[in-house]
């Protein structure tokens, strides 16, 4: 996989800019790459939800779920999909709207510092190879970008309130996706 370049956005796949973000704070300095999951509707993969929530264009009528999410904005850096395709939606310069009331190692407000990938799937469902493929690929060129990353689930920064990436996904499957000493790993 290439690397990041200077804009914050990674050469070589597919790039659909969300308005769903603004600049960090202070020294902008990423220190933290948090996992998700997500599926639109809830249980249902393969469509466009997603990616019009991200973007704030979905049609909040489209299905009865929808109507929760009416106004909400939202976003993360990163999206994969089952089939392994990775798209970008928030430069990892800027901040994305993926963690909401977050805590991690006593630092409040992690959206401020972190990087937020959702893969398409649920807590209980397991996770495609082609995902896992993938990822671990990001993973390596984010850490290898950011010196000293480190990885979360959305549970482990907003416990009680979220259980994302789920029981479903395998944490160890990422195990060498960092070189070494640069802190890959879930904490």
């Amino acid at each position: 996989m290439n690397q990041i370049a200077v804009d914050g956005i990674l050469p070589g796949v597919r790039y659909i800019a969300s308005p769903h973000c603004d600049w960090r704070p202070g020294s902008g300095a990423v220190r933290l790459l948090v996992m998700h999951n997500i599926s639109l509707p809830p249980g249902e993969f393969g469509g466009s939800g997603v990616i019009d929530l991200f973007t704030g264009k979905l049609d909040w009528d489209a299905h009865p779920y929808y109507r929760n999410l009416r106004g909400l904005r939202v976003s993360a850096h990163f999206y994969l999909r089952r089939d392994g395709e990775l798209i970008q939606f928030v430069p990892t310069t800027k901040r994305a709207w993926h963690a909401g009331a977050s805590n991690w190692q006593g630092w409040e407000r992690c959206n401020d510092y972190s990087i937020g990938v959702e893969l398409e799937g649920t807590d209980d469902t397991p996770y495609t190879e082609a995902q896992y493929a993938r990822l671990r690929q990001l993973v390596a060129t984010l850490t290898a970008a950011y010196a000293g990353l480190r990885l979360a689930g959305h549970s482990d920064i907003a416990p009680g309130r979220k259980t994302d990436p789920g029981p479903a996904f395998e944490w160890h499957r990422l195990q060498d996706s960092a070189p070494s000493g640069a802190g890959g790993g879930k904490e």
